[in-house]
């Protein structure tokens, strides 16, 4: 089973996708179940989604968890079902799960070192003292907190001065409002640091409605083909693609080694790169 975050947002929609293709070519290896949630908040609805899949007995779930501790309880009753648990694209969290008594390997990319790329490349056109603003996903989700943390680094390093943090949420229209209250707030800002594609889409248009577009850079994380367009005509100066179509079947191919061959349950970094015009 893989069970994924908001089917809204066209990373977890390409995900899926890239899922359902490889399923397609081994499909004498394995069968397939994929679930998403309506939006990166619905927790309750995603430990629901897990529940059923032990109701169904699968042999792995492969998850992209909404939240870094919300689903440890219920991966756990996974695993104390016998299920084995793969988690990709956000970490869980390594004290909660100790606490649990989990093993559980993580695939996926080093967040952090991809958002220190994305905020390097934005850096080589800001001044030391420069203003900017970081749009982060949900606190509580690892991958948000990592991001959050590379863009920090890397404005820390080019000497500039980030003025605000706020949660966009994930969400194009959350990081909307949020991104036009901080141009209202800050009219002196160089730049918006957007933890996900998603949201440089929502403050994208906050910059244009706030007729800034050109004097406010703008970077994101995901390198989803919404945000080509804009990549092209300077509107986002740099983005970060973990490659959404493949990160599903890292953690498949994972899930189906451990139960072949018992391998060890092991990390693994997937590759993350920096997008540029």
């Amino acid at each position: 089973a893989l069970v994924m975050k908001s089917l809204a947002n066209e990373f977890f929609s390409t995900m899926a996708k890239g899922a359902g293709d490889h399923q397609a070519k081994n499909a004498d290896q394995y069968n397939l179940v994929v679930n998403g949630i309506k939006n990166e908040t619905d927790l309750a609805e995603q430990v629901n989604l897990v529940e059923q899949m032990i109701a169904r007995q699968v042999d792995a779930i492969v998850i992209a968890p909404a939240d870094s501790k919300a689903l440890i309880t219920v991966l756990k009753r996974a695993r104390d079902a016998g299920i084995l648990v793969v988690n990709i694209d956000n970490k869980l969290d390594a004290d909660a799960l100790k606490l649990a008594g989990l093993a559980i390997p993580f695939v996926g990319p080093d967040n952090r070192e991809g958002a220190k790329k994305v905020g390097q490349a934005l850096a080589k056109q800001l001044k030391p003292g420069d203003k900017v603003a970081i749009i982060e996903g949900i606190p509580t989700a690892f991958n948000g907190q990592q991001r959050r943390r590379g863009f920090e680094d890397a404005m820390a390093e080019a000497g500039a001065k980030v003025v605000t943090v706020q949660s966009g949420l994930w969400e194009m229209e959350k990081a909307n409002a949020v991104a036009t209250a901080i141009l209202s707030e800050h009219p002196d800002l160089k730049a918006i640091l957007c933890a996900n594609d998603n949201m440089a889409l929502g403050a994208a248009t906050a910059i244009n409605s706030s007729g800034r577009k050109g004097q406010v850079l703008l970077a994101g994380f995901d390198n989803i083909k919404a945000v080509q367009a804009l990549i092209q005509d300077g509107s986002i100066v740099a983005t970060a693609d973990q490659h959404g179509d493949q990160l599903a079947v890292f953690g498949i191919e994972a899930a189906l080694r451990i139960l072949k061959e018992k391998a060890p349950v092991q990390d693994q970094t997937t590759p993350v790169d920096l997008i540029t015009r």
